[in-house]
């Protein structure tokens, strides 16, 4: 059975790093990631998913990342329940990220947060997302020219 997922989204707020009883650290958090359609109002709407990360990962996570971040993550979907205090039987349904990875430089991530670009979700990512779509319909690589001076490596 094949369980992948990978993610590419803003962290809707600062990641909550814990400790287990062995200690463990886990890191739980929320990605805001914008659907690739719009709806019949011509706007994108915006999911937003549970994520649980866990050891020296989610340490690195807690350490680098803020609210508002670019990350992109790969991992599983995975479900799970418990009893809460009221005796009710609760289902969770969350993405086990294995790795992440930071998808702007601080520098930018910043400057987007004094813009309060965070909020809509809408901006770069989409942006991003249609510029990387484009690239596959054309050809990005530009072909080398013999402009007489080069000359094809001899073999040995």
């Amino acid at each position: 059975m094949i369980n992948n997922v990978v993610l590419v989204g803003r962290l809707t707020k600062d990641v909550e790093l814990r400790y287990t009883p062995q200690n463990q650290a886990t890191a739980t958090f929320s990605l805001a990631v914008s659907r690739s359609f719009k709806n019949a109002n011509g706007e994108r709407e915006t999911d937003f998913i549970n994520c649980v990360i866990w050891r020296q990962q989610a340490e690195n996570m807690a350490n680098f990342t803020h609210k508002g971040s670019l990350i992109g993550i790969t991992g599983r979907i995975q479900t799970r329940n418990y009893e809460n205090q009221q005796g009710q039987r609760i289902y969770v349904t969350e993405v086990v990220a294995d790795s992440f990875q930071l998808l702007e430089s601080r520098s930018q991530g910043q400057q987007q947060q004094q813009q309060g670009q965070y909020q809509g979700q809408q901006g770069n990512y989409n942006q991003n997302q249609n510029n990387y779509q484009n690239q596959g319909q054309q050809n990005t690589v530009p072909q080398q020219q013999n402009q007489g001076n080069y000359q094809r490596p001899t073999s040995r």
